[in-house]
């Protein structure tokens, strides 16, 4: 089963050629800047902003079919966001009237519920969410004052708390009013940072990022937006959607990580005539 790419947008169809699974995202009227996707156990999340109400859609892998999703208790925009098995933690973001959150809830997608769980100690917008270890990390974001947080945040599902970790997003908002790129493998935690062009990798005990080297080339850098980077198994991906070839192309990158040496960036496939705003990998 090839990996669905999802972008965001209005809507997207990927014709059923060459072994891949036919999509059809139900058409929606999607602001396109507040689209955000999640993939929990076998199911994607879509979370669009629509005109009056934040509408959730639901794809199920198994039986390749959109349905309508549950909503969150809080509607909530550029939120942090990541998925443990059937488990996923929403945290963050802000509301309809631009008020930073602090707020978190559970998604469980056997039950199909939200819960909510303790706030973090920070409300931030514009952060990103990963699981390594067991727990739920946040990384980067901005105040209500829109300053650039410095601090993380680790969620301990078991003690169902919050501890705030100063400085561990120090320099990850490469890009002002983006996310930092972020992604796990094998419980190590990962930054593309594409203002300077170089992987990074967090160690744990001493709290701080060290470069591994660079990350794969791409003509067009002016586009921070056509950009994604994220784990599969054991390899980080790093798709770039090359904008200035005729009809765009996306291309997708692969290293496995080894013993913290350079990466050595393959380019895995490249798609012409297709483009790619933001997307999630998806698997089962």
């Amino acid at each position: 089963m090839t990996t669905p790419l999802i972008p965001n947008g209005k809507c997207f169809y990927c014709p059923n050629k060459e072994g891949e699974i036919a999509l059809n995202m139900p058409c929606r009227c999607f602001n396109c800047i507040d689209i955000e996707s999640l993939a929990v156990g076998t199911e994607l999340l879509v979370f669009g902003d629509a005109p009056e109400e934040q509408i959730v859609l639901k794809y199920n892998i198994l039986s390749n079919l959109w349905t309508c999703g549950v909503q969150m208790n809080e509607w909530r925009c550029d939120f942090a966001k990541a998925s443990l098995g059937e488990k996923a933690i929403v945290a963050g973001g802000f509301d309809k009237f631009d008020n930073v959150l602090n707020s978190a809830e559970l998604y469980n997608s056997e039950t199909r519920c939200w819960v909510n769980i303790p706030s973090m100690n920070k409300a931030r917008k514009l952060c990103s969410g990963v699981f390594m270890d067991g727990k739920f990390y946040v990384v980067g974001g901005e105040s209500n004052n829109e300053d650039i947080l410095t601090c993380g945040e680790e969620y301990d599902l078991e003690k169902g708390s919050w501890r705030l970790i100063p400085i561990m997003s120090a320099g990850l908002n490469c890009v002002v009013g983006l996310p930092p790129l972020v992604a796990v493998v094998r419980n190590e935690l990962y930054v593309a940072d594409y203002t300077e062009m170089v992987l990074r990798k967090y160690d744990k005990k001493s709290n701080v990022w060290t470069t591994l080297g660079p990350m794969p080339e791409r003509p067009d850098l002016a586009n921070w937006w056509n950009v994604a980077f994220c784990a599969c198994g054991d390899r980080l991906l790093a798709i770039d959607d090359w904008q200035t070839y005729p009809r765009g192309m996306i291309v997708i990158n692969s290293w496995v990580p080894d013993n913290d040496g350079p990466p050595q960036w393959n380019i895995i496939t490249e798609r012409r005539g297709i483009s790619v705003v933001d997307c999630v990998v998806m698997g089962c």
